[in-house]
């Protein structure tokens, strides 16, 4: 197979692992420039990877040996040795075209690794924001640094839509967390609402666990005003990076019609609680409007 080949057959398997397990980031990707697409999809692909490890082992030291793999790959891709990984070969494509900073692959990997080490749900919003700063807005800030924007408006933006999307992902995790026995809220969130971690885990007390829902979500919410205030300071050729702040608000906003009930069924349907069509109807619009 000659390079271009293996390249091509490289970023098709990112593209279809982005479009299978992120749907609404796969829809966001399709309105970047081509040039920039590429390099978005590896990203991406390289987040689900490292993402799907905790998902797919039951034995915390195997989960931990398969990142501490992935930091060994990154460390390779940057010295120009890549391993035979599609994500891998995708990326060391990307580098060869773009400048990426290690360190934000680096910070993905080793967020990965703490929660998969945790004993205890996190004890504030503090740690919970910190998570998904560091898995969810690294990944925008990577995608701006391909598309060549240097832009500290972009950044601080990129933080706060990271944010917003990661807890709000989080929230929607929550039956399969506690079905793990593990949780994102918050200690001092839950006890506030007279919630334990026995209740989270079995669904139980729906009152204090939609109230602790609530506040939580409100902080997701707070990190998505913040971002969009930012808009007129923001390049216009950041506006298309910062499109995942749809799916975050389209989340949000189910998460309300719910009542913020993380046990309602209809947070898993479509994409984010809405039909694709409605998502992708809504993603064009702020494309178009020069919105996010």
């Amino acid at each position: 197979m000659t390079n271009s080949a293996a390249a091509r057959q490289a970023f098709s398997y990112c593209v279809q692992q982005v479009r299978r397990y992120d749907y609404s980031n796969y829809l966001c990707l399709l309105h970047l420039p081509p040039e920039v697409r590429r390099a978005a999809f590896a990203i991406r692909a390289f987040n689900v990877e490292t993402a799907r490890v905790g998902d797919n082992t039951r034995e915390i030291q195997l989960g931990v040996m398969r990142l501490f793999w992935w930091k060994d790959t990154v460390d390779g891709i940057y010295k120009k040795t890549p391993v035979e990984h599609p994500v891998a070969q995708a990326l060391s494509s990307v580098l060869a075209e773009h400048r990426l900073s290690k360190q934000w692959f680096s910070r993905l990997i080793e967020a990965r690794v703490t929660d998969l080490e945790a004993t205890a749900p996190p004890v504030s919003m503090a740690e919970v924001e910190r998570y998904a700063e560091n898995t969810a807005s690294v990944l925008l800030y990577l995608t701006l640094e391909a598309a060549g924007i240097r832009s500290t408006a972009a950044d601080h933006a990129a933080s706060h839509i990271g944010k917003a999307t990661g807890i709000g992902l989080l929230l929607r995790g929550t039956p399969v967390h506690g079905s793990r026995r593990r949780t994102y809220i918050p200690i001092d969130i839950a006890a506030k609402h007279g919630l334990s971690q026995e209740d989270i885990y079995r669904g139980q007390n729906r009152e204090a666990l939609a109230d602790a829902v609530h506040e939580v979500a409100s902080f997701a919410n707070a990190h998505l005003v913040h971002a969009r205030g930012l808009t007129s300071t923001v390049p216009k050729g950041a506006v298309t990076v910062l499109l995942p702040a749809v799916p975050a608000g389209l989340l949000l906003q189910s998460l309300e019609k719910c009542n913020f009930n993380v046990f309602d069924s209809r947070l898993n349907s479509g994409v984010c609680g809405v039909s694709p069509l409605w998502m992708q109807l809504q993603q064009r619009w702020h494309a178009y409007r020069g919105l996010y």
